[in-house]
């Protein structure tokens, strides 16, 4: 996928009128702030467009492994059948509710059967409630949600935000200061990390991963995303991982096209899976999507190759490829999986 960035685009009229009633009348908000007016604002955000964002056509900006056609949701419903079965419960007795699906579809919207009670999505927008047993299952859900920026500056941290300039028909990065002292506990720390390193910390990918384990639910938790250790994003990235896509084109320029862009960052597995265990969830296991279906799908991976035996080019041949493959998606993305008992009960409580 390219990399190059886009000419600069200034912000739409209507953008820069948002900015400002979040920003309190000001002309800075926190990046946080700024990628969720970006993403999720109602009229203008991107996420809330009734449009084809996913896929390989024209006008789409990315793809995911829901756009290699039904195989994903086939090997998805597999896996989450043996899980659990293998802690002695019925898939027959759980509904599969998909978080963040897109207006095309759910991820076993094209799957010829599954072993679940039910089918439920919760969209951009809708209220987060789950209740009973449940597969609560997301893809690239977590990625997508705003992440706050931090930037070595000499001897401690500094947060970045975004500040309306130029009467307000441009945007640029701004240096908030030295980053608040209730944060430094979830930052790297500083003598261990050269200067300029920039980190972008997903702590609302954790604070919405700890909203839905609290949720009166039980059963199984699966999520498809990209991520990395909390000592992975602290020594392994120093440009950050928040980045931006337009027409299937990979940049870095965060602040081009607010409300027509997709912006993501990855995931700090660590916080997640400490996320779901304060919610009651037992030994949240991250692995990648290659392990992942091929120790818990491997009785779909072996019906969806013998109906391709003899077509090496056949779609669903190909698709498999893209999703077991190292070099592709296969250690790409990773899996967060993880049973929460009926009557389990949040560390909140």
């Amino acid at each position: 996928m390219a990399s190059s960035n886009p000419p600069p685009t200034p912000p739409s009229p209507a953008f820069a009128s948002a900015f400002r009633r979040a920003a309190g009348g000001a002309d800075t908000l926190r990046f946080d702030a700024f990628m969720g007016l970006a993403l999720y604002d109602p009229g203008l955000g991107y996420y809330r467009h009734e449009r084809a964002r996913v896929g390989r056509t024209r006008g789409t900006d990315f793809y995911t492994a829901t756009s290699l056609g039904p195989l994903f949701g086939e090997l998805v419903a597999s896996a989450a059948a043996k899980l659990l079965t293998a802690a002695g419960l019925e898939p027959a007795a759980h509904t599969f509710v998909e978080i963040g699906a897109e207006p095309s579809g759910g991820v076993l919207a094209g799957a010829a059967t599954h072993p679940f009670a039910a089918l439920h999505t919760l969209r951009v927008g809708e209220p987060l409630v789950l209740n009973g047993p449940c597969v609560v299952f997301s893809n690239e859900l977590f990625d997508a949600q705003p992440v706050r920026r931090f930037v070595r500056r000499a001897d401690a941290w500094h947060e970045l935000g975004v500040a309306l300039v130029a009467n307000d028909t441009a945007l640029a990065e701004r240096d908030l200061g030295p980053a608040p002292a209730d944060i430094l506990a979830s930052l790297p720390a500083v003598s261990e990390t050269p200067a300029a390193y920039l980190f972008d910390a997903p702590l609302a990918a954790a604070e919405l991963a700890a909203t839905l384990a609290k949720q009166p639910w039980h059963g199984l938790f699966v999520a498809f995303d990209y991520g990395k250790s909390f000592a992975e994003l602290g020594h392994s990235v120093p440009a950050g991982t928040a980045r931006a896509y337009f027409q299937h084109t990979q940049h870095n320029d965060l602040l081009a096209r607010p409300g027509e862009q997709d912006l993501t960052a990855h995931v700090c597995w660590d916080w997640l899976g400490a996320a779901l265990a304060g919610g009651g969830c037992a030994a949240p296991t991250v692995s990648s999507q290659e392990s992942f279906f091929v120790h818990h799908a491997a009785d779909a991976l072996d019906q969806a190759l013998a109906s391709e035996s003899g077509k090496p080019n056949s779609p669903r041949k190909r698709a498999l490829m893209q999703l077991l493959h190292p070099a592709q998606m296969g250690q790409k993305f990773q899996v967060l999986h993880a049973l929460k008992p009926a009557g389990a009960v949040s560390a909140a409580h």
